[in-house]
């Protein structure tokens, strides 16, 4: 088992080391969680709920036509102008 020894600033904020972010695979402004067990301490990656979410919502269409969703739209705001001039 590796060792890795930093320093607790006075802020009590440490710095993972980086071959510890690559093996868990942890990027800038991901989240983490300690958890004591048996008096140690573990740290452990927590999933976006964000990225948990992504790809639940299906498109209509695959790839969605986004130049066709702005002329629908385009189109429709022009009809709203119509009725309304």
């Amino acid at each position: 088992m590796a060792q890795y020894i930093t320093t607790v600033t006075q802020k009590g904020q440490v710095t993972i080391p980086g071959e510890l972010r690559r093996a868990l695979g942890l990027k800038p402004r991901d989240k983490v969680a300690f958890e004591m067990v048996d008096g140690e301490v573990r740290l452990l990656p927590v999933k976006s709920r964000v990225l948990a979410g992504y790809g639940v919502v299906k498109p209509t269409s695959k790839p969605e036509d986004f130049r066709k969703l702005r002329q629908d739209f385009e189109e429709g705001m022009a009809e709203e102008a119509r009725r309304e001039g």
